[in-house]
């Protein structure tokens, strides 16, 4: 838990809360010591290779009526990129075209972000203000987040600076492994059966001369 995470997200509800089921005293020194620290809290090599290596991560923002919105964002590993130690930044690719996060951002550019490594089984909690840039307005941010390889439009690029981070006990995280994550694996199985098969033909075929 970053330093600044607990002035942000234990407001007096949550501190109520805390109290109610006894884990005040061990919150309570953390939100005295956010207070006494000035933010933004930085990101360190830890937070930095997280992100790099994720395919994907949530997105929360907050609409003018007060109702959350959540949204998945993907892409190839690592097109969300730490830019500095106070900055992530992810070309935004073209989708459905409701614009909800888009538009929500326009009245309030707080953010929270989930990102997970499921096999790993370790998350990332990140607080942050977003700022919307167009492609057309700097084309060349557009083209640093892009991926060459992956066929995606950016038609904007998302930045947020990082006010605090925290990250979660992995308890209760179901491990999940994506295609590419399983395809090591995968391939030494493959590789075994298919050498099964040939010595599976060429025993058939010893058979077949005999007859």
């Amino acid at each position: 838990m970053s330093k600044h995470y607990p002035a942000i997200a234990f407001t007096d509800a949550v501190q109520k809360a805390q109290s109610e089921h006894g884990s005040d005293t061990f919150y309570k020194r953390k939100v005295i010591a956010g207070r006494a620290s000035a933010g933004p809290d930085a990101l360190t090599d830890d937070e930095r290779d997280f992100l790099r290596g994720r395919d994907s991560f949530y997105l929360a923002t907050v609409s003018q009526t007060g109702w959350p919105y959540v949204q998945i964002r993907s892409g190839p590993p690592g097109f969300v990129r730490a830019i500095d130690d106070h900055t992530i930044a992810w070309g935004d690719f073209r989708g459905n075209l409701q614009y909800i996060s888009t538009g929500n951002l326009s009245t309030d550019d707080r953010v929270a972000i989930i990102a997970v490594d499921y096999p790993r089984r370790a998350r990332l909690k990140i607080f942050g203000h977003a700022r919307i840039v167009s492609a057309q307005d700097d084309p060349e941010l557009a083209r640093s987040l892009a991926d060459p390889a992956y066929d995606a439009v950016v038609e904007r690029s998302m930045v947020v600076s990082v006010e605090a981070f925290d990250w979660n006990c992995p308890q209760h995280i179901v491990s999940r492994y994506s295609v590419a994550e399983l395809q090591p694996t995968l391939a030494g199985l493959t590789e075994q059966i298919e050498k099964l098969r040939a010595e599976n033909a060429t025993l058939r075929a010893q058979l077949d001369d005999r007859d």
